[in-house]
């Protein structure tokens, strides 16, 4: 009798160890399953991220375009306007000149009205 449960307890004992053998490697290939998603999920989160920066980029380029021609168009109509004040002031300046010149040197003094 001895003899059958040293058997059996050997038996058992190989049983898990084998047993103990085949999680082992279950974890591994689950181990080693996970990092390949892990990996696979960050190549199309980084292609998705390129993709949409590209998409990005795009429909920038498409309405900057548009800001920048309103910009040039702006800046060309400030222009005009300065221009046209420049103009203006080089017209009338030396009338003006001469008037304040007039009201420097013709001094007529008017006494002070009583209250």
């Amino acid at each position: 009798m001895s003899a059958q449960n040293s058997t059996g307890i050997q038996t058992l004992l190989d049983s898990e160890r084998e047993a103990s053998k085949i999680v082992q490697k279950a974890r591994e290939f689950r181990t080693k399953r996970v990092r390949e998603a892990r990996d696979e999920a960050k190549k199309e989160i980084e292609a998705y991220r390129q993709a949409k920066d590209e998409e990005f980029k795009k429909f920038e380029a498409e309405h900057t375009q548009g800001n920048k021609q309103a910009e040039d168009e702006a800046n060309k109509e400030a222009e005009a306007k300065i221009k046209e004040i420049h103009a203006a002031g080089k017209k009338g300046q030396s009338e003006v000149v001469e008037n304040l010149l007039k009201a420097v040197f013709e001094v007529k003094p008017v006494p002070p009205e009583k209250a």
